[in-house]
């Protein structure tokens, strides 16, 4: 999930750099939902971990 958030961050900078300011403001808005639902699961992710008592798999 983060990966697609860095793809979508790619192409709002290479839009704004070729002045395409509709498609980068778009691809930016969809990065930042997407990265901020990684950071929720994320977060849900350790916390369901440390309620189990596992610990991270490195």
């Amino acid at each position: 999930m983060l990966g697609w958030a860095l793809v979508f961050l790619i192409v709002a900078v290479v839009a704004a750099v070729f002045g395409f300011g509709g498609i980068a403001g778009a691809a930016t808005g969809i990065a930042k939902i997407i990265f901020f639902v990684f950071i929720v699961l994320l977060v849900i992710s350790l916390i369901a971990n440390a309620i189990r008592g596992k610990s991270p798999k490195i």
